[in-house]
């Protein structure tokens, strides 16, 4: 067999059903032989970035490693996506072929040292220059990308490796590795008996979510061991739907990008924080001010990752494991010895839809251009169904959904990018996510802003025929910079705006999408109702205000247009 082969049979071993690329020459040995393995589609994109980012979400949504192939010409572009799942923990397998070894030093064209560019950006780098060694690296490589910390491996295939042949007599796969986590490790059992018996003494303990507990598979055991305690469970923006937003022990999202006045009051008054898979970043805790690191707090976090553990914060109990496992541990313990918790708490849905309602209800501020981002949330929580998948990115869209759009089921079905928060996700994110639940609606809420960075996917999505509605937020800037320039630095915006003669309809109708324009708050229902009945991709453009006229949930941008009598959500 040569090196194609053995490459494409050891994906074929893996249960790898797509993987999402941009062909080139430099590959043309490996697409050669892809005829022979009609169970292994290949998603054709129109950028490598965005193929990155749709194997990010398919990941997100299959708990499966996703898979990506750039060639050389193009190796550079996928670079944002790689970085989001390295810093987001999301496993995928990353090929990118090369020239001929030692060619980059005689200046051949496409040829640069991807084993430097990448190794900072994920968790291995591989060269495949050998066809008898690819069996070994590449079960290595699943290995270590859903294992531990999940995240991206590098497997840079050199192009005389593709076609040169070797006997191999080890072509099997470690079936574990084809989802992840991979392997489960428990925590220390000494440190999670601790952190209960903590709990146990509380008076007003808060469980805080983070990706790492969706990625672990952990909502059914965050919501028993939350019962079983009485604890009510907050999620970051990216742990969002660790548990369904439903229940009457959820409060919802938290922090600087989602969190609301009521829900963030929650960490205020707590007296013990149980993190759970969060690596307590800046947007997770409002910069480090929810909670601040001198607030009087007992911290005990659970995190697979030790190296997140105690980072920020002054840790009574830190545990170093996997949630699922760990909480399950947990709740066997509390099961056993027949523990309780006294607590007045136990349903905090009244509360919670009450805080809910007075956001919705908002009235519209007569600076309000288009429509009001509130009253569209509002009806997307009531129309949608309980299998969708939104995708979403940093901008006007995520910041006003995320915490007034309520999952109804736990599991990852919103996707975000707040590891990094590179514009020109949320387009790609849900193509990868369509693959990944092909039975799915799927939403994409996206700006004008992030629009210009994957406008050329719009063919890509016509093309495969997705059931994918994409809302554009249209403000015709860069409404997050112009909210930071104006009500933080007080100072005026630097090239922020764009023209206002695009036609974004224009270019998605030429495209081949379902277009339609929202003008009328009273129309949100049947717009978006139409766009999600029509069997293919569909385009709704609807203007908002950017957010330096009404600041959405943003502490700091809410704290600011307070004292500067700017209308303000939260």
């Amino acid at each position: 067999m040569n090196g194609a082969q053995i490459i494409l049979e050891m994906l074929k071993l893996y249960e790898v059903k797509h993987v999402f690329g941009l062909p080139g020459e430099t590959t043309i040995d490996l697409y050669d032989h892809w005829w022979e393995y009609p169970e292994i589609e290949y998603i054709l994109t129109r950028d490598e970035k965005n193929s990155a980012f749709m194997a990010e979400a398919y990941s997100k949504v299959t708990g499966k490693p996703g898979v990506i192939d750039s060639p050389s010409p193009g190796v550079t572009h996928p670079a944002p996506g790689i970085a989001e799942a390295f810093a987001g923990s999301i496993p995928l397998i990353f090929f990118t072929s090369d020239v001929y070894p030692n060619d980059d030093k005689r200046n051949m064209l496409t040829g640069i040292d991807q084993t430097g560019f990448y190794s900072s950006i994920c968790k291995e780098s591989f060269i495949l220059d050998r066809p008898e060694e690819i069996p070994f690296l590449m079960r290595r490589a699943f290995r270590v990308a859903t294992s531990g910390r999940p995240g991206p491996v590098h497997l840079r295939m050199m192009w005389n490796c593709l076609s040169d042949k070797a006997d191999v007599t080890d072509l099997y796969a470690q079936s574990e590795c084809c989802v992840y986590p991979s392997y489960r490790t428990i925590a220390d059992p000494s440190s999670l008996e601790k952190a209960l018996e903590t709990l146990l003494k509380a008076e007003r303990p808060l469980i805080i979510c983070g990706q790492g507990a969706l990625s672990s598979g952990a909502s059914l055991a965050v919501q028993q061991f939350a019962e079983a305690l009485c604890i009510p469970v907050a999620t970051t923006t990216t742990g969002k739907g660790s548990i369904a937003e439903t229940h009457p022990l959820s409060i919802g999202v938290i922090g600087a990008r989602g969190g609301t006045e009521f829900t963030n009051s929650f960490i205020e008054n707590a007296d013990t924080l149980f993190y759970i898979g969060s690596n307590t970043d800046s947007t997770g805790t409002d910069s480090w001010n929810l909670p601040k690191a001198s607030d009087d707090k007992i911290i005990l976090h659970l995190d697979v990752a030790a190296e997140n553990l105690g980072n920020i914060y002054k840790t009574s109990v830190s545990m170093c494991g996997d949630a699922r496992a760990s909480l399950e541990y947990m709740i066997r313990l509390i099961s056993e010895n027949k523990i309780e918790r006294k607590s007045d708490i136990s349903d905090l849905a009244a509360e919670r839809e009450r805080a809910r309602k007075q956001l919705f209800d908002l009235p519209v501020p007569e600076i309000n251009r288009g429509i009001f981002p509130p009253r569209f949330s509002k009806i997307l929580d009531e129309i949608l169904p309980e299998n969708v998948i939104i995708a979403t990115e940093p901008g006007v869209g995520s910041i006003c959904t995320t915490p007034l759009f309520q999952m109804k089921r736990p599991g990852r079905r919103y996707l975000t990018n707040y590891a990094l928060g590179a514009l020109g996700y949320a387009i790609p994110a849900a193509l990868g996510a369509a693959y990944g639940d092909e039975n799915a609606p799927i939403v994409a809420l996206t700006g004008d802003g992030s629009f210009g960075f994957n406008c050329g996917e719009l063919e890509t999505l016509v093309r495969t025929g997705k059931n994918i509605t994409i809302v554009l937020y249209r403000n015709d800037t860069f409404g997050w910079i112009r909210g930071e320039t104006v009500l933080v630095n007080e100072s005026k915006p630097f090239c922020t705006d764009f023209s206002k003669k695009v036609d974004y309809l224009g270019v998605a109708e030429a495209f081949g999408l379902h277009c339609q324009r929202l003008t009328s708050h009273n129309d949100i229902s049947k717009v978006v109702s139409k766009a999600i009945e029509h069997d293919g991709p569909s385009f709704i453009e609807m203007e908002v205000v950017s957010q330096d006229m009404i600041a959405p949930f943003v502490p700091k941008w809410v704290r600011s247009a307070r004292k500067k009598n700017i209308p303000s959500i939260y």
